[in-house]
């Protein structure tokens, strides 16, 4: 909020307003929403519904986000960095920025490396979304200085405060839950 307050671009007011007859939060916020004629941003699924039963206009960031994640279509061809062992013979797990698996065949040798796949397949689960793809067996991984990687990679060797510990030399691994 405060980073939003001091974009001089945009005009952000904290209102004081009660509504003392409303002793419901949500409902509180709802009547605000009505008053300035402004829609409600939440993550909260309740005020979301009981705000648009209402006739308020709701952003609800989840939805958001979901909505910004990029469509991935079998066929297409991405980049990742292979960060450990999969379950099956010869796999490689990646993950995207969102936290999304990705799982690459022909990639045990690739761990470490950045590596272009073709996408095979697209799982959605309970738990998320899982991509399939099959790294080519003849690509020559990415030797670029780490450096000059992609964020999640540089983030994943290189520790944010170098005084507090040694810098790392290989990935920090994923939990063992994340895979199974």
């Amino acid at each position: 909020l405060q980073r939003i307050q001091k974009n001089q671009s945009l005009d952000i007011q904290i209102s004081e307003t009660d509504f003392p007859q409303v002793k419901e939060v949500d409902l509180k916020l709802i009547e605000l929403g009505k008053q300035l004629n402004a829609p409600i941003v939440t993550n909260d699924f309740n005020l979301n519904k009981v705000a648009h039963l209402r006739g308020v206009a709701v952003l609800n960031i989840n939805e958001l986000a979901n909505a910004l994640k990029p469509v991935v279509l079998p066929g297409e061809i991405m980049r990742v960095f292979v960060l450990k062992e999969g379950k099956e013979y010869n796999q490689g797990v990646a993950y995207l920025d969102d936290g999304t698996m990705v799982v690459v065949d022909n990639a045990r040798k690739l761990i470490g490396k950045n590596v272009d796949l073709i996408v095979t397949s697209v799982l959605q689960t309970t738990a998320g979304k899982m991509i399939f793809g099959r790294a080519d067996e003849n690509q020559r991984p990415d030797t670029r200085d780490p450096i000059m990687r992609e964020p999640r990679e540089a983030a994943l060797r290189e520790p944010r405060d170098t005084r507090e510990r040694p810098a790392r030399q290989t990935p920090v691994p994923a939990p063992a839950s994340a895979v199974e």
